[in-house]
């Protein structure tokens, strides 16, 4: 259950309008999601996330898209986030990634966990050559 009710027309706040055209544009889609959706309780914290979406997720950078994707699949698990988990799911798959990478995907996030909980569990120091202070000093 949500925390905030789902407006019955959140478009008819023109900041509102204004998002979600960018988002049908952008994404080239005439879907507005369900997290857009509940945002728009809030036009500026709609207009602000939805600005740091576009500018990391759907601008092009270094990273493709499939990549960002899965990164943040792997970040949404890690967060216990499920909205995200199947969002992000959906458009990694949309964008090409394969059952094969997904399975990976998820024994790399799995293997992750469990070797970050041991190094938390047994306070394992760094190695120099591993700290960048240590390295940019050389």
């Amino acid at each position: 259950m949500s925390t905030v009710s789902l407006q019955n027309d959140p478009e008819q706040d023109p900041r509102v309008k204004a998002v979600f055209d960018d988002i049908r544009a952008t994404r080239k889609t005439d879907f507005i999601n369900n997290m857009w959706r509940y945002l728009a309780f809030d036009a500026s914290l709609l207009e602000s996330t939805w600005a740091e979406v576009k500018r990391v997720m759907a601008m092009p950078s270094s990273l493709d898209p499939l990549t960002k994707e899965m990164l943040y699949i792997t970040a949404s698990i890690i967060n216990g986030c499920s909205y995200c988990v199947h969002s992000h799911t959906a458009a990694a798959t949309a964008k090409g990634m394969t059952g094969e990478q997904y399975a990976e995907l998820l024994s790399i996030v799995a293997l992750a966990s469990k070797t970050n909980q041991l190094a938390t569990a047994l306070q394992v120091p760094v190695d120099s050559a591993f700290d960048l202070s240590t390295l940019a000093r050389t």
